[in-house]
């Protein structure tokens, strides 16, 4: 059984409660948040105990945390919980800026736990699928691409929108992370980046139940302009905004290519569609998504008592001719507490439909290489807790 403790109790919570819940290994033990009265109820409802943050970190038998405080909060109570030894996924973003960010992932080496962080949407059918796409050529050489969230900003619906006006929130730090996750997942690292940002509304007027005609006055950027150069040739132009009261680019990326273009779904949500079109198709063609072997895409390996994995398995066609997985950049490192191992054969697990040979690379925590033919299986593994425990794989539906 794996002990949770989940900080900030606001809008997010539900979903990651919910979520969580769903998995018999997994215990909610403790909640916090600086409202107590909400820890106390999400406790009552849960099963779990309301504690003072500082009795949570404290709490020997608590394995790991989810940060859900506001986002200027994310930094502080994440380098709390690293400091405490405990596993932390942290929403997004990781941190304000990036040495915070560095120097969190430094601070989890040195502590020897893990750390994670949202969104995890890229693991999902729709931009998988746009990943082996753009791999099988579908589009030929990958250009340029272009990507736009542009909206009227969360005080039209969320109850408390002030967080989303404060240095390290606004559209960028907000949003972006989800259309920054999805480009990275399909070329990778960034070379160079420039961009501009503007308060373009700075009193904004509430409109949530309960509070409307109410004035929040922003102080972070509402609207952010970038252009990013990445390492392996393509260029993508990002823009997210509150300030925009209507468009026909609401939520889109939409990549370029030398023979056509692929238009991704939101990457806010895990799947389609997913469409191209060449210079002499009469209209787009949706492209069908892979199916997971089984409901969510949830498998359990346990490999003993006290050491469970918990896996993601999305299966795709491989058609790579034998290309090495590593350029696929599809990274594990999404979870509260991921641990590579050693390389085992997924096709020697004593149960599943997974019939191919993809090893794990320790070094690097993604699959070393693709088989030639057949169904590729790309697995995301999470272990909980970091404990150690030895002995055989057992396969374990949990759909």
């Amino acid at each position: 059984m794996s002990r949770i403790g989940i900080i900030g109790c606001g809008n997010i919570a539900p979903l990651y409660v919910q979520t969580l819940r769903q998995f018999d290994w997994i215990e909610l033990a403790g909640f916090v948040d600086g409202i107590p009265e909400r820890a106390e109820k999400y406790a009552a409802d849960n099963g779990g105990t309301a504690m003072s943050l500082g009795e949570l970190l404290a709490d020997p038998s608590i394995d790991a945390v989810v940060n859900l405080t506001p986002a200027h909060a994310h930094a502080a109570v994440t380098r709390q919980a690293l400091q405490a030894g405990k596993a932390t996924f942290s929403e997004k973003p990781l941190g304000i800026d990036f040495d915070e960010g560095v120097a969190l992932l430094d601070l989890a080496a040195a502590q020897g736990v893990r750390l994670g962080c949202a969104p995890d949407t890229f693991l999902g059918a729709g931009l998988q699928a746009a990943r082996a796409a753009i791999d099988r050529g579908v589009i030929g050489e990958p250009i340029a691409a272009n990507a736009f969230m542009l909206g009227f900003g969360p005080e039209w619906w969320h109850p408390n929108p002030e967080i989303f006006y404060v240095p390290g929130a606004g559209p960028l730090f907000d949003m972006g992370p989800y259309y920054l996750t999805a480009l990275a997942t399909l070329f990778g690292p960034a070379r160079s980046i420039v961009g501009s940002a503007k308060i373009g509304i700075a009193d904004r007027v509430i409109h949530a139940t309960g509070r409307v005609g109410d004035i929040v006055t922003s102080t972070a950027p509402t609207h952010v302009s970038s252009i990013i150069e990445f390492a392996s040739g393509p260029t993508a132009t990002l823009v997210t905004s509150f300030d925009v009261k209507a468009s026909r680019l609401k939520n889109v990326i939409e990549i370029y290519g030398t023979e056509a273009t692929l238009s991704l779904p939101d990457p806010n949500t895990f799947g389609g569609p997913l469409k191209v079109r060449g210079i002499l198709a009469d209209d787009w063609r949706e492209l069908t998504l892979p199916t997971p072997n089984i409901p969510m895409g949830i498998h359990v390996l346990k490999v003993s008592p006290r050491r469970t994995w918990l896996c993601l398995s999305l299966f795709l066609p491989c058609s790579s001719g034998g290309k090495r997985f590593s350029e696929s950049r599809c990274s594990i490192r999404f979870p509260l507490c991921g641990h590579s191992g050693s390389p085992v054969a997924i096709s020697s697990l004593k149960r599943g439909c997974i019939n191919t040979t993809c090893a794990w690379d320790s070094a690097r925590d993604h699959p070393q290489s693709l088989p030639t033919h057949g169904t590729t299986a790309v697995m995301h593994c999470v272990h909980l807790p970091c404990l150690s425990g030895s002995g055989p794989f057992e396969w374990e539906d949990r759909a």
